[in-house]
């Protein structure tokens, strides 16, 4: 192992210190590889006092974090104000959280850090810091753009073990969603899904599954004319080119389990559709990964959690699974598996 893992600090007042700092203290029971926080060193240590947990905190270059992880939580020092309040977001320290996302992305780019596991972010505080972008995603593929040029499309994806869904549109009221669905959106994000299906998850010939936007797939478009006018049509592009997208399939059934299970992947139409199937199945396991970027990016499936913050009760199931598939991602040595195939 060449490189740690870079994990940030996120929301201050969130639980995402808390399980960062629990996770470390429990890094031999859950075989957890070396990883270095990007974040405050003060705020940490205070923290993990305030938990009841002996760890001792270093302030590191990300060189030295592979030699200084097993006596102690390396950090790469962001510097700024970081009070420990939990559950009481203060715009002061959202600084410290942008330039901790920011450094460490540039850390992976250069190859000081195997991939980024970020931790929750509360983006009302960051915006009265005066944060520009929608959200997470939407900051990390600006910081992976190269040379100043556009970015790449940024995908979401939740996984759970060989449960992965794509939400084709994301944080938009559901009335929005069939004018922002495109023949060229559809293709796009195939194009994407079944290349980091392949890079980053070692999939040989990955096969996915491309739910419909109306019930029934719209039923011969009795119930709209989205399927069979706009979605079938990316699909049939996206064959053209070699990947193996099959669709559009009725919602309601795609994800019962002998259904799902024929391929490594779903792209559904919005975000619900998407997110659902996960959280039934893993509500406290899933991880969201970033599909697109030069770079592997995980984080929980979960927000800031304000009300657990600094009690130590917050699960930390989710943010190991997000970790554990940072490190399976870019571990060496990976051999690629062939596809789900029909049967």
């Amino acid at each position: 192992m060449t490189a740690p893992l870079a994990v940030t600090m996120g929301e201050p007042a969130g639980i995402g210190p808390d399980l960062i700092l629990t996770l470390f203290a429990r890094r031999q029971d859950l075989n957890l590889p070396p990883f270095v926080v990007y974040g405050h060193a003060g705020f940490l240590a205070s923290r993990a006092r305030r938990l009841g947990l002996d760890i001792a905190v270093d302030t590191v270059s990300p060189e030295a974090a592979l030699e200084t992880f097993p006596r102690a939580l390396p950090v790469v020092q962001i510097e700024g104000m970081v009070p420990d309040l939990p559950g009481v977001a203060d715009e002061h320290a959202a600084p410290v959280v942008i330039n901790a996302i920011s450094e460490a992305v540039q850390a992976t780019m250069t190859g000081h850090c195997r991939a980024v596991v970020t931790a929750p972010i509360h983006k009302g505080a960051l915006y009265q810091a005066g944060f520009k972008h929608p959200g997470h995603t939407e900051f990390l593929a600006d910081l992976c753009a190269v040379g100043g040029g556009k970015p790449r499309l940024p995908v979401m994806m939740l996984a759970h073990e060989d449960l992965r869904a794509v939400p084709l549109t994301i944080h938009v009221p559901i009335k929005d969603v069939p004018g922002l669905i495109s023949r060229k959106l559809v293709l796009d994000t195939l194009r994407i899904m079944a290349h980091d299906l392949r890079q980053r998850f070692h999939i040989e010939r990955p096969r996915i599954a491309v739910a419909g936007l109306n019930p029934h797939a719209g039923e011969g478009g009795s119930i709209g004319r989205e399927d069979i006018e706009i979605i079938a049509p990316g699909i049939a592009d996206a064959v053209a080119e070699g990947i193996d997208a099959v669709g559009p399939l009725p919602g309601d059934t795609l994800f019962y389990p002998p259904h799902w299970r024929h391929y490594d992947a779903v792209l559904a139409m919005y975000h619900d559709q998407a997110l659902i199937p996960i959280k039934t199945v893993a509500f406290d396991a899933g991880v969201n990964v970033t599909l697109g970027l030069p770079i592997v990016r995980t984080s929980p499936d979960h927000g800031t959690a304000f009300d657990l913050a600094g009690t130590g009760r917050a699960s930390f199931s989710s943010f190991a699974a997000a970790i554990a598939m940072a490190n399976q991602m870019t571990a060496s040595g990976s051999h690629p598996r062939s596809g789900k195939t029909t049967t």
